[in-house]
């Protein structure tokens, strides 16, 4: 298993096209071998300590393998919508990881 974290920054104004993407976006990681384990949208009191913008949201996700996630990434149907991605995200950070 691989597992990816990402912390999702978006752009003020533009949550409800970020939702649009992501209700088109999530589905599909099943198709490739993955599952969306967690899905925060953390609250302003939820931080304790914090030296970077605070994330809209945070993903932890995980795929068969590294190939898994290449061809989600590649899918025709969320290549489609990256506009919204685009027009709605200010900044990501994409964190790869293993179970230890």
């Amino acid at each position: 298993m691989i597992y990816f974290t990402q912390l999702i920054f978006v752009k003020e104004g533009q949550e409800k096209v970020f939702h649009q993407f992501e209700d088109i976006a999530i589905p599909v990681i099943s198709k490739y071998n993955g599952r969306l384990l967690l899905r925060i949208r953390p609250e302003e009191n939820s931080f304790i300590n914090c030296s970077i913008d605070k994330p809209y949201e945070i993903h932890l996700v995980e795929f068969n393998n590294e190939q898994d996630f290449k061809n989600f990434m590649q899918d025709e149907e969320r290549k489609n919508f990256l506009h919204l991605k685009e027009q709605s995200i200010k900044a990501s950070i994409l964190i790869q990881g293993t179970k230890l």
